[in-house]
This record gives C-alpha cells, sequence and structure tokens, in this order.
C-alpha cells in the first residue's frame, strides 16, 4: 500500500489546495486522510457529509467536588502550571491550563479532586465529491494530544482502504516539526514537501527535510509561487539538487487559486493550465512513490 504524505515547514505555502488537488485527480483509487488536526481545511474543498463521527477522548482533567472542598488550598499551591485559581470564592480547575498529572488529587485532605478523561475532539468518516472517502478530525480549542488523534486518523484510513482494497492513502499533513508532523510520517512511503521561495521558506524547508531524513523516506519537492522570487527558488533548487530530492513541479503565482477556494473548488477544477502542471505532478509521485 502506498501512503502519500504532503507537508510542508510552514503554514501558508498552499500544501492544503495542493493536496485536495491530487485527491481530485486521484479519484475514486484513493482515500484521503487530513491529519492536519489542529487547522483541518480539506473538507472546505471536498464537499465531505460527515456520515460517521466519533468523539475522541486523550488525556485527563481535574475535577473538584465543590460540595466537599473545604478551601484548604493545598492543591492550588502544589499545582505547577497555575491550573486552580480562586473564582469566586471557590478553588476552579481551568481547563485550558491543567495538565492532567493528578498531584491535586493525591494531596487533597478531603479526596474530592478526582481525574477525568476528557473528550478534546472529533473524528469523522465521510464521503466526498471524488467518490471516495476521506477520515477527518477537529481538535477542540486549546486541547493538545493531537499527535495521538493524527494515528487516529491514519489507523482509520488504513483500515477503510484494506476493507475497500484501496491501494493508495494520500495524506494531508501539518505544517512545521512537532509531534503531528512526526505522527503523519510515521508508515509513509513518499513524502512531498511543499515551499516556497522565501527566506523562511526554505529555512523550514531544510528543518522539515531533515525529519524526512530521520525516517529514511524518500521524497519529492513543490515550490509554489516559484516564480514572485527567482533568487530564492534558485536557492531552493540547489538545496534540493545537494539532497539528492526531486523537483517534482514549479507552480507559477495565480490569483485563480484564491478564486477557485472561494467557489469551494481546487485548483484543477477551476484552472486547466494550472491543472495540468499538478496532473504531471501527481503522475510523477505515483510513480516515485
Amino acid at each position: 500500500m502506498k501512503e502519500i504524505v504532503v507537508i510542508s515547514g510552514k503554514g501558508g505555502t498552499g500544501k492544503t489546495s495542493i493536496t485536495a488537488s491530487f485527491s481530485v485527480l486521484g479519484g475514486k483509487d484513493l482515500i484521503v486522510a487530513d491529519c492536519d488536526v489542529d487547522a483541518a481545511d480539506m473538507h472546505l474543498l471536498l464537499e465531505p457529509d460527515f456520515d460517521r463521527d466519533e468523539d475522541f477522548f486523550s488525556g485527563e482533567l481535574a475535577e473538584i467536588d465543590q460540595e466537599g472542598c473545604t478551601l484548604c488550598g493545598k492543591c492550588a499551591e502544589v499545582c505547577r502550571f497555575d491550573a486552580i485559581p480562586v473564582v469566586d470564592g471557590r478553588y476552579i480547575v481551568d481547563p485550558l491550563s491543567c495538565e492532567g498529572c493528578g498531584y491535586c488529587a493525591r494531596v487533597c485532605p478531603e479526596k474530592v479532586i478526582t481525574n477525568h478523561v476528557q473528550k478534546v475532539g472529533n473524528l469523522y468518516v465521510s464521503n466526498i465529491k471524488t467518490g471516495t472517502k476521506m477520515v477527518h478530525a477537529k481538535l477542540g480549542i486549546g486541547n493538545e494530544n493531537s499527535g495521538k488523534l493524527v494515528a487516529q486518523v491514519k489507523n482509520e484510513a488504513k483500515a477503510l482502504a484494506k476493507d475497500e482494497g484501496k491501494e493508495t492513502i494520500l495524506v494531508d499533513g501539518s505544517p512545521g516539526v512537532g509531534c503531528p508532523v512526526v505522527s503523519s510520517l510515521s508508515g509513509a512511503t513518499f513524502v512531498v514537501l511543499v515551499t516556497e521561495p522565501t527566506v523562511s521558506g526554505l529555512h523550514d524547508l531544510k528543518r522539515v527535510q531533515e525529519l524526512v531524513n530521520r525516517f529514511k523516506i524518500k521524497s519529492g519537492c513543490i515550490i509554489n509561487k516559484a516564480d514572485i522570487n527567482p533568487e530564492q527558488s534558485g536557492k531552493i533548487k540547489a538545496f534540493l539538487k545537494e539532497e539528492d530530492i526531486t523537483l517534482v513541479a514549479e507552480i507559477p503565482y495565480d490569483e485563480n487559486f484564491t478564486k477557485a477556494m472561494t467557489l469551494g473548488k481546487t485548483i484543477v477544477e477551476h484552472d486547466d493550465k494550472l491543472g495540468s502542471l499538478l496532473a504531471d505532478a501527481w503522475g510523477s509521485i505515483i510513480k516515485m512513490a
């Protein structure tokens, strides 16, 4: 089974727009997974029906039984995260600050603090407009454990691909080099790096490629908006050559990308010229993967 993961070292490179275009080009032959759970937006272009909705639970949250609390304050004294402020004369757990370590429950003399597994997001399985399925998710505001939610999305996508006899999974990964990106890369057979010709674009491309190298995964690169800074594009191509990374495509800056998004479409559905460029890129990626 091929698992193609599209990532970028920074946000705003056009990663998701390109991945959604590949989803359309791959059509029914793919299972699509949106692993950018902190800021999921593939659904804006692929018209999912949210056929299946599951709560995602991870981590713990402390809760104080106010009726039994004697206001001794020991819980607040030991909390390293300042997650137990006094509000209206009561000790309250701040859910955004609480790390669920359980120390407050241990020191409470009245034993009125308990930890509960918390719901931190939702996982969805949807039918999408290309005639296949997409697994996607939404992490709750301020919640962590995005790496675990990414792993859940990928496991669900793999199970679907196996059940439906699909040979390719296309993954939209998170930007950056953090935990959700590491989780996105686990099990990948090919990585598509999307960058832009800026100083930060090249800097973050180098960081994310270093991560890809640690996983020993083959990679190719797409330079988006390649014509806005030819000098920086040249530096990126020099880096790719040095690292033996295939330059898959150079996509020119075009306002039709934005126009397509406002219509809820991918660029391959809206612009034949750019669509042809991305179709060629997708064909190359499938061969390399």
